[in-house]
C-alpha cells in the first residue's frame, strides 16, 4: 500500500477520531471506505495519483473512487468535506506554520486551524488576516474567500496570499502565485477545491499588537437602536478601516426568548473607539466581554459560540444596506420562527455582517490583484446575512430546512421589491442548494471554468468530488470538461 500508515479503516481507532473532529453532526455521521492522513505533500501527490488512475482506469472501481478533501471540517452539510463509502482525505496532519527570516510571509499547511498560527504570530508581534473563530480550518476558509476582523484594511483572506503550492489532478505539485501560473492564483482566490489539493498557503503578515475586542449583549428591545447604529456603521462616508463587527439576534430554545449580540473589534491598541461607541453605548447590557487582548485568545472566545457535535446549517444572502429592510427581515425571521421554535436544542441566528466598499475594493476587477468573488465596490455598502442555525436531532431536519429556506424567500421578494437585493452569495456561508460561484458573474465563471479545463483536463475535481460547488454545475460529468 502506497501510503500505508497514514489510511485509516473503520474497525480504526483514528478512523473514529477523525469523524469526531468534524463540526458538524450531518458530517460526522458520513462513513468512508477509508480516510487518508497525508504528512506532507509528497503524500498527497501519492493519493491523488492513485486516485486518477482509478478514473482513467474507467472500470467499475472507479465508482467506489470518489472523494472528499478535509481541511478541519468547518462546513456543515452533509457530504461538504466527508463521503460516504468514497474516500476522504484528511488534511490535519499537514500543519506546520513558518514565517520567513524578513517577517513579511506565514507559510500555513493546508490542514492547519487559524488558532495555530495566530499563537505563532502572537508570539512574535504580528498578524494575518484570518478566521475570526479559532478552530475553522485554514484552507476551507482562505478558498472560499475568506472574512477576518481585518477585511476593511485587507479585503478577503484570499487578497492576502501570495502564493498557493497545490497538488493538481495528475499528482504535481505546483504553486501558484501572480508569475507562476497566475490564471490559477486567480482561481484560487474564492473558487473552491475545483482546482486541486491546496497543500501550503503563504499569506501577507503586518506589524500587529493588541486588538481591543469582544462581545456585548444587549435585550432584544434595544433593536432599533441596534439596527440603526449597524446601518450607519456599513454605509458610513469615512469608514474606519480598523474596526470590524458582528451583529447578531440569537434565539435560544433553552431561554425561550432573543438577544441582541455584537461582536465588536478594533485591530488597534485603542479602548473604545469613536466609531464602536455607537454599539458600546447602547444599555442596558447583560454581558461584555471587552478588552485589550491578542488575536489567539480574541477567536478561541468565539468557539464556545459554535460548539461541535450538533446538525448545523449555513444559509446566506447579501441585500442592500438598509434599516427598515433589515427590521423587516428580522420581523419575517421571528414570525416564522414560532413554527419551530420548540425543537430540541435550537440555537437560531440572524447575523448581519457589514460589506462596505473598504472591503470589496480590494479584489475587485480594478484592483491591482483581483480575486474571482465578482463583488463591484461601485454596488455601495451592502449587507452580508447569515442564518446559522443548530437543533440536536435528525428527525427535525425537515423542519428546519424548509422554514429556514421559507425566511429567505420572504426577505427575497421583499428585497427584490424594495430594490435592494443582491447576487451574490458568500461559498463559506452557502447551503448545499445554493450556487455561490454562479454568483461570482458570468465573467468570472468563464474564467474559472477555463482554468479548472486547463489544469484538470479529465475533471477529476469535478467529477469525482462531488462535495462542495462545482464549476459544471448545470452540465453532465466529464461531458462538460470537453
Amino acid at each position: 500500500m502506497l501510503l500505508g500508515k497514514a489510511v485509516f479503516f473503520p474497525e480504526q481507532a483514528a478512523y473514529n477520531i477523525s469523524l469526531s473532529a468534524y463540526w458538524s453532526q450531518q458530517e460526522q455521521t458520513l462513513t468512508p471506505s477509508c480516510i487518508v492522513s497525508p504528512h506532507n505533500t509528497q503524500d498527497v501527490s501519492k493519493a491523488i495519483e492513485v486516485l486518477s488512475e482509478y478514473q482513467a482506469a474507467g472500470t467499475s472501481i472507479t465508482a467506489g473512487c470518489k472523494f472528499a478533501i478535509r481541511g478541519a471540517g468547518h462546513t456543515p452539510w452533509a457530504g461538504s468535506a466527508n463521503i460516504d463509502n468514497g474516500v476522504t482525505i484528511d488534511m490535519s496532519s499537514i500543519r506546520s506554520v513558518h514565517v520567513n527570516r524578513a517577517k513579511t510571509v506565514v507559510s500555513i499547511g493546508g490542514g492547519a486551524r487559524w488558532s495555530m498560527a495566530y499563537q505563532i504570530l502572537d508570539a512574535v508581534g504580528l498578524g494575518v488576516a484570518g478566521g475570526r473563530v479559532a478552530d475553522v480550518g485554514v484552507g476551507g476558509l482562505i478558498t472560499g474567500g475568506g472574512m477576518s476582523y481585518f477585511a476593511p484594511r485587507y479585503g478577503f483572506v484570499c487578497d492576502q496570499v501570495v502564493n498557493y503550492e497545490i497538488v493538481l489532478a495528475n499528482g504535481t505539485a505546483v504553486n501558484a502565485n501572480s508569475t507562476a501560473n497566475s490564471d490559477l492564483w486567480f482561481a484560487l482566490k474564492g473558487g473552491s477545491n475545483n482546482f486541486g489539493v491546496v497543500t501550503r498557503f503563504d499569506l501577507k503578515v503586518f506589524q500587529q499588537g493588541k486588538v481591543w475586542g469582544g462581545t456585548i449583549y444587549n435585550p432584544i428591545d434595544t433593536l432599533p437602536t441596534q439596527i440603526q447604529a449597524f446601518v450607519d456603521f456599513n454605509n458610513a462616508t469615512y469608514y474606519d478601516t480598523n474596526a470590524a463587527m458582528i451583529n447578531t439576534y440569537g434565539y435560544a430554545n433553552r431561554i425561550g426568548s432573543w438577544t441582541v449580540a455584537n461582536l465588536l473589534v478594533y485591530t488597534k491598541r485603542v479602548v473604545n473607539p469613536r466609531v464602536l461607541r455607537p454599539f458600546t453605548n447602547i444599555k442596558p447590557q447583560l454581558l461584555n466581554t471587552m478588552r485589550l487582548t491578542n488575536l489567539t485568545d480574541l477567536t478561541t472566545e468565539q468557539v464556545q459560540n459554535s460548539p461541535s457535535g450538533l446538525r448545523q446549517l449555513f444559509l446566506t444572502r447579501t441585500y442592500g444596506s438598509e434599516p427598515i429592510f433589515l427590521t423587516e427581515v428580522f420581523q419575517i425571521v421571528n414570525t416564522t420562527l414560532q413554527t419551530f421554535a420548540h425543537t430540541p436544542g435550537l440555537v437560531y441566528s440572524l447575523v448581519y455582517q457589514p460589506l462596505p466598499p473598504a472591503i470589496t475594493s480590494h479584489g475587485a476587477a480594478t484592483a491591482s490583484s483581483s480575486n474571482a468573488l465578482g463583488l463591484d465596490p461601485a454596488a455601495g455598502p451592502q449587507v452580508l446575512a447569515v442564518q446559522a442555525i443548530q437543533w440536536a436531532n435528525a428527525s427535525d431536519d425537515a423542519l428546519i430546512n424548509a422554514a429556514a429556506r421559507k425566511i429567505w424567500r420572504q426577505a427575497d421578494a421583499l428585497a427584490v421589491k424594495e430594490g435592494l437585493h443582491r447576487r451574490w452569495i458568500y461559498l463559506n456561508y452557502a447551503s448545499e442548494d445554493q450556487d455561490p460561484i454562479g454568483s461570482y458573474g458570468a465573467a468570472n465563471v468563464k474564467k474559472l471554468r477555463a482554468v479548472s479545463k486547463k489544469y484538470d483536463p479529465t475533471g477529476l475535481f469535478q467529477t469525482n468530488v462531488p462535495g462542495g460547488f462545482k464549476l459544471f454545475k448545470q452540465e453532465a460529468g466529464a461531458a462538460a470538461m470537453q
